[in-house]
């Protein structure tokens, strides 16, 4: 007679674990995550160098502020993906450096008598909005059930829409003002970029279709090499350690008009943050609830808050990221904390930052439009089952769209508004989000009549979509 098996080997095995706890090989981990740090790294970057520039800081100075912002987009990071206490979506979220807060952050500056003190101002502002952030996201984070699919939908569709104009601003060339600003050889490089992660997506399967954008991104640098866009000069010149020095610029400094544009801009962000995570949650078959966006919310808040100590900026949720995400369907919260960790290196080591910064701004521009595309593209998903049939919902979307669209179509439509008003407005993002839900309150909510849910075409609100007579109410 055999020996009986042990009782623990005969127990049924345990229910599998979902692709966002999922834990990648190492090979595949490091390389999904460093192409998600490759879709990011120009948003970054591209706010400490504005605003460093817009300061008159040196050239050693800008190197270390982009430093900073990579190290504490690094730390935000984890907070968001890995988690602690009730900190952190733990979704696949890759935090760093908004720019919602460029505006408001360069008029800082331009209202400091001394601008060595602009930077302590800053990040005092922006410690102060940090801090009451996280105080408010237990009631902040309530908003998520006024985002159906109707409303989430519009808003992924419009973060998408959104985000195109950067791939093309990057497609064109690094400087609006350079000659060679939207040039025969950018827009070429673009399109190469563009057709080499296309054919990948096409030609290729399992882990190099996945890393598809990454290995584009390679390919398209080495194509520029012999156009002379390529410059490995910021290699050459960078060190090879460097540590943020806590406070480097000078202790905090805390003036109540920072701190109000900071925290209008605060508010920004947790907005889009909503709107992200929701977005997110739909891509990767776990939809955030409120609970979640709590969380969410903290992690980017905290993460704003600690931020300043580094010598960083405001935190925020990445949008282009979420595209990465639908496209690779690569969905571990572990690959984005690799992610992370590649961010904490490169703000340790700025040798290995400059890395990423030899891409040249068309080739990126090239692979954004897939990216940014993706999002756009998961936002009519989501709108496929929010019931367009209904008119209300067809208003809904029209309405929200064309109002989150204007400051892409029309970059001057709120000119006339105060700047603090602007920093809302001018986010298509945002706009577009609270017209939705303001939208689906008054048609789906308020004042709901017996017919409300009648099917009806949205510009004849007596007929229905086939053209045929509605039948008269039951009395």
């Amino acid at each position: 007679m055999s020996a009986r098996r042990p009782a623990a080997i005969a127990d049924p095995a345990a229910p599998p674990v979902h692709p966002v706890d999922e834990k990648l090989p190492a090979l595949k981990m490091a390389t999904s995550g460093l192409q998600h740090v490759a879709a990011m790294y120009a948003g970054v970057v591209a706010p400490p160098l504005i605003v460093g520039a817009a300061i008159g800081l040196t050239g050693t100075e800008l190197t270390f502020l982009t430093g900073a912002c990579l190290f504490t987009a690094g730390l935000a990071t984890f907070l968001q993906t890995l988690g602690v206490w009730k900190i952190g979506a733990r979704l696949p979220f890759v935090n760093g450096v908004t720019f919602a807060g460029v505006a408001p952050m360069t008029a800082i500056v331009a209202s400091t008598e001394d601008r060595s003190d602009a930077l302590p101002v800053i990040f005092g502002a922006v410690i102060v909005a940090g801090l009451l952030g996280f105080l408010a996201a237990p009631v902040f984070c309530k908003a998520v059930r006024f985002f159906p699919p109707v409303v989430t939908g519009t808003v992924i569709t419009l973060i998408g829409v959104s985000l195109l104009p950067v791939a093309f601003g990057w497609a064109q060339g690094p400087n609006p003002a350079g000659d060679d600003y939207g040039s025969a050889t950018n827009l070429t490089l673009a399109g190469v970029t563009l057709l080499l992660v296309l054919l990948l997506r096409r030609f290729t399967r399992g882990f190099v279709k996945q890393i598809a954008v990454l290995l584009g991104l390679v390919a398209g640098t080495l194509v520029a090499i012999p156009f002379g866009v390529t410059d490995f000069g910021p290699v050459a010149a960078a060190d090879v350690v460097g540590f943020p020095t806590p406070f480097h610029f000078g202790a905090p400094q805390f003036q109540v008009a920072a701190i109000l544009s900071m925290c209008v801009v605060m508010v920004v962000s947790m907005t889009e943050s909503t709107a992200d995570m929701l977005a997110l949650g739909e891509i990767v078959d776990r939809p955030a609830d409120e609970k979640t966006i709590a969380a969410g919310l903290r992690a980017d808040t905290l993460g704003s808050a600690l931020s300043p100590v580094f010598n960083g900026f405001m935190c925020s949720a990445f949008a282009q990221n979420i595209g990465l995400v639908a496209m690779t369907r690569i969905r571990s919260r572990y690959v984005v904390a690799t992610g992370g960790a590649f961010l904490v290196l490169m703000g340790l080591c700025p040798m290995a930052a400059s890395l990423i910064a030899v891409v040249p701004r068309p080739v990126l521009g090239g692979a954004g439009v897939v990216l940014f595309g993706s999002v756009a593209a998961s936002g009519i998903q989501t709108l496929v089952r929010a019931g367009l049939e209904k008119d209300n919902n067809v208003l809904i979307v029209a309405v929200s769209l064309a109002v989150g669209i204007i400051p892409i179509t029309a970059p001057g439509f709120y000119h006339a508004f105060p700047e603090t008003a602007r920093i809302v407005l001018d986010s298509g993002i945002s706009t577009g989000c609270v017209a939705a839900v303001l939208l689906n309150l008054v048609f789906n909510h308020l004042g709901r009549t017996v017919d409300a849910q009648d099917v009806t075409h949205p510009m004849e609100a007596g007929e229905e979509i086939t053209g045929a007579p509605r039948a008269p109410a039951t009395p």
